[in-house]
């Protein structure tokens, strides 16, 4: 029987056709979220959170790096490493591996369209056999650690009935966000802004190839430690100042727009979080209209006129 519907309406109001998805039917924000709120494990761990496949599709590419340390990964491998598993989260789910073998032909020809669609729309190149196999030993090192230290399976148990030989991690490689700890999962929320916040350097016209470690995060964690703070600040500010502001700050990225301001004339040049202002039927801000900037210094600024303004 065919059913009546194969989409889903995704969070910015797109449809996705799940039979026949077209690579331009989702947006950045919309994949970081699917991958974000997709659960590794089935969903178990022995923390408060579960782990998603965003923080796990990090975590590999960081690896993945780190496993051949003298040879830079370029801004294509580096993509194609964090777009992994981008498949699970535009289809909402992440089999456990006892699961696969009984979802069948049709299931694993979705999930290849998917990721054909994935590939299509960020233009990336296949694996040769040498990138692959870097590539399955640093999905597998996450899965070791995340069986450990997440999921809760004993080291014997790794070997023993996962069937995986590769020693767990005893540290975490990524940088914890603020007011996390070493190896714990993230909050949706955090993981799909971190995400996100790669996915945009990776995929930007040309990358960044200034000879900076692709597979860092260290820089879009700081940027969100610095939002959130200046949420924090935002509540601190007297009740008339606030209700000035028509757009109260949330303390992450996914919301909050973070920005680099300079005036036309050079003459001063500020970094805060957008609190005020006009956006256009898309929903993005006017920056020919005034708008008000909670600088990191804690000040409200209202930029007007000529400026140049760059969104972190």
């Amino acid at each position: 029987m065919t059913p009546a519907r194969a989409w889903v309406r995704l969070q910015s109001g797109r449809r996705l056709n799940l039979l026949e998805p077209d690579p331009t039917s989702w947006t950045d924000s919309d994949l970081a979220i699917g991958l974000s709120r997709t659960y590794r494990w089935g969903g178990h761990s022995r923390w408060d959170l579960p782990l998603s496949v965003a923080q796990h599709s990090l975590l590999v590419m960081v690896l993945r790096q780190k496993l051949r340390p003298l040879e830079p990964l370029t801004p294509g491998q580096a993509l194609r490493e964090l777009l992994h598993d981008a498949d699970e989260g535009l289809l909402s789910y992440d089999p456990i591996s006892p699961v696969k073998p009984h979802l069948g032909t049709d299931f694993r020809a979705l999930s290849g369209r998917m990721q054909a669609a994935v590939q299509a729309r960020y233009g990336l190149q296949p694996w040769d056999d040498q990138d692959y196999a870097i590539h399955k030993q640093a999905d597998r090192l996450a899965a070791a650690s995340e069986a450990l230290h997440v999921a809760g399976w004993s080291a014997s148990d790794l070997h023993e009935t996962l069937q995986i030989d590769i020693p767990p991690l005893m540290d975490d490689p990524l940088p914890a966000p603020k007011d996390m700890r070493p190896l714990e999962p993230w909050p949706a929320n955090t993981a799909a802004a971190l995400f996100l916040a790669k996915l945009k350097q990776l995929s930007a016209p040309g990358g960044r190839t200034d000879g900076c470690d692709l597979a860092d995060i260290t820089d879009a964690i700081a940027r969100e430690r610095t939002i959130s703070d200046l949420a924090a600040a935002f509540t601190r500010l007297p009740p008339g100042r606030r209700r000035r502001c028509s757009w109260p700050l949330t303390g992450n990225s996914l919301t909050d727009t973070f920005v680099l301001v300079e005036a036309g004339d050079n003459s001063a040049c500020i970094e805060g979080v957008i609190v005020d202002g006009e956006r256009d039927d898309n929903g993005a801000w006017d920056f020919d209209a005034p708008f008000t900037v909670l600088t990191v210094d804690e000040e409200l600024i209202v930029c007007r006129g000529e400026c140049y303004v760059e969104i972190q």
